[in-house]
């Protein structure tokens, strides 16, 4: 019996930009089987929105928590998850 797939939001805040957090979100996610799409914010932290199974879910929110080597993350906090969130894949927009 195959798991459902459950969607998520998240806004992390720290020193997330200019430091390659949305390629690393991409990355992971993808390497998790985590669709989703990531963007920066204006006020300089990251928007995420993630679409899979719970067990990829923990983990990609747990890679977020680390972040990529540069970053430096202070909080990911979830949101509420959009419904625009895409089922294969992982983008990076500008939205």
């Amino acid at each position: 019996m195959s798991e459902s797939l459950e969607a998520r939001g998240y806004v992390v805040r720290g020193r997330v930009q200019g430091v390659g957090f949305r390629w690393y979100a991409q990355r992971i996610g993808l390497h998790l089987g985590v669709a989703g799409h990531v963007r920066n914010l204006r006020d300089g932290g990251v928007e995420v929105h993630a679409r899979g199974t719970p067990q990829a879910l923990q983990a990609f929110e747990e890679a977020l928590q680390r972040g990529p080597p540069a970053s430096r993350v202070e909080s990911v906090v979830r949101i509420p998850a959009d419904p625009r969130t895409p089922e294969r894949g992982f983008l990076m927009e500008e939205w």
